[in-house]
């Protein structure tokens, strides 16, 4: 894992450290970007936009959005910009991102992180394993060694079980088997049809890989997995139980690489908000003998006050 602190110009460079004045913290998923505009450590403004992540959306929209959530939370002296979002694999991932966010911010502090960090510290820990659990997937965690270690993470088309992009997936393949079976279209299809605006499961093939749909459209999808699953439908159920099995495994490999036991801290929209899910992700990794488990209770975003006190702590101390 890695990220990219890219400083101001020289002659720009902020006259009070950066946690001093206005920090701007940026959460950016493959649905959407929530940004925070944070005074003396308390929230001013919070806003969001659609996504920025140019994983999911093309350079010029990605641009176009922030430039929307900067016109809104921007403003004034900005000392710092502290930013994660999915994706950020390599130094050149962190560098593109920051270079889209730089003109809006002149002079300030850019770091970009992959979003995983920020969910760490927004669950209250430095060390730990944090799991996202929404429209991707992954795992990143840190040991007391400062030693780092990732699983999953490769996008929707190499990996991303368990995520609202694979529960939506997984829902269109269920239809279509039912179809070629020759049955009819059971509640969770139902459903399907009517939220895709297509009235035969045949239909669903052409609009699955068609350029108007893409990952943020099927994993809105998953909220019909979970309804359905809410409401008895075995596949549905089977289909979140695994999902949760799927994140505690990302969560155990990266524990193991540590060779740490804890804290897992569950994030992500359906990890934070999928009671199902978080059953089966707590009982697979008790069984795997972690047993502090946490979901985390606020969003991410707030992680990054945490994350710049501990970056001025190591400039300080550096």
């Amino acid at each position: 894992m890695t990220h990219s602190d890219i400083p101001p110009a020289a002659d720009s460079v902020p006259s009070s450290p950066p946690a001093a004045g206005v920090v701007i913290g940026l959460d950016i998923g493959g649905t959407k970007t929530r940004g925070v505009r944070f005074v003396a450590g308390r929230a001013v403004a919070d806003e969001s936009v659609g996504s920025s992540n140019v994983q999911n959306v093309s350079r010029a929209e990605a641009a176009r959005h922030l430039a929307e959530l900067f016109a809104r939370i921007g403003g004034g002296t900005v000392a710092q910009v502290y930013a994660g979002a999915g994706g950020i694999d390599t130094d050149a991932d962190a560098a593109a991102l920051g270079a889209l966010i730089a003109p809006h911010v002149p002079g300030a502090r850019i770091t970009v992180v992959h979003d995983s960090r920020l969910l760490l510290a927004a669950g209250g820990v430095s060390t730990g394993v944090a799991v996202i659990g929404g429209t991707g997937s992954a795992a990143w965690g840190r040991n007391s060694r400062g030693e780092e270690a990732r699983a999953g993470g490769w996008g929707y088309l190499l990996g991303d079980e368990g995520s609202g992009y694979w529960l939506g997936r997984e829902a269109v393949r269920h239809s279509l088997s039912r179809m070629n079976q020759g049955r009819e279209p059971d509640e969770l299809t139902t459903a399907l049809l009517a939220s895709c605006g297509v009235d035969d499961p045949n239909q669903l093939i052409a609009l699955f890989h068609s350029p108007d749909t893409g990952r943020r459209y099927w994993a809105q999808r998953a909220r019909l997995v979970v309804d359905a699953a809410a409401a008895g439908h075995g596949v549905s159920e089977e289909l979140v139980d695994r999902a949760g099995r799927d994140l505690a495994g990302l969560a155990e490999q990266t524990a193991r690489k540590l060779g740490i036991d804890g804290p897992v801290i569950l994030g992500g929209g359906l990890g934070m908000n999928v009671p199902r899910l978080q059953a089966a992700f707590r009982s697979a990794l008790a069984a795997a003998g972690i047993s502090d488990v946490r979901v985390l209770a606020q969003d991410p975003v707030f992680g990054v006050l945490q994350l710049v006190a501990e970056q001025d702590r190591v400039n300080r101390t550096g």
